[in-house]
């Protein structure tokens, strides 16, 4: 598969996903093609920035789910509703226990009636959530992350 940064002749910008250069040119010449936005069949390929791979001595960071990068300042209304979700979440956890890396498996206990049930937080990766959704167990992922009791001062 190959992306296309497409445009209409009206401005709008969007993708499309194509087979092939080929299948593109084919799709265009057939009238298949149109703007998602306002029907347009006008449509051309849009200017796009070439993928330069980095360099093999340049040192990359690992994205993962608690790396951050942003650029300038958060806007305050931004801020201001992140303040009020965590100050939110923060109360909802105070009457629950933090169950750390159990948490699949105590909400499973929970579940299915080998524990009382009781409000608990902790973690569980990407798998366990899935399978426990499909288990019909109500789950939710935090939205402001949580620092364990263990690695607080």
């Amino acid at each position: 598969m190959i992306v296309f940064d497409l445009s209409c002749s009206e401005g709008h910008q969007f993708e499309g996903w194509f087979g092939s250069s080929d299948d593109f040119s084919e799709q265009k010449a057939a009238g298949l093609l149109s703007c998602p936005q306002c029907g347009c069949a006008q449509i051309g390929k849009a200017p796009m920035a070439p993928s330069v791979p980095a360099k093999g001595n340049a040192r990359t960071i690992e994205r993962t789910e608690t790396t951050q990068m942003a650029t300038g300042e958060m806007p305050a209304a931004v801020k201001q509703a992140l303040e009020t979700l965590a100050k939110a979440q923060a109360k909802a956890l105070e009457s629950s226990t933090w169950v750390g890396d159990k948490f699949a498996e105590k909400a499973r206990e929970m579940h299915y009636g080998e524990a009382d049930e009781a409000p608990i937080h902790g973690r569980a990766t990407r798998d366990e959530a899935e399978d426990m959704v499909a288990e019909g167990i109500a789950v939710a992922p935090l939205l402001v992350p949580v620092a364990p009791p263990e690695e607080l001062n």
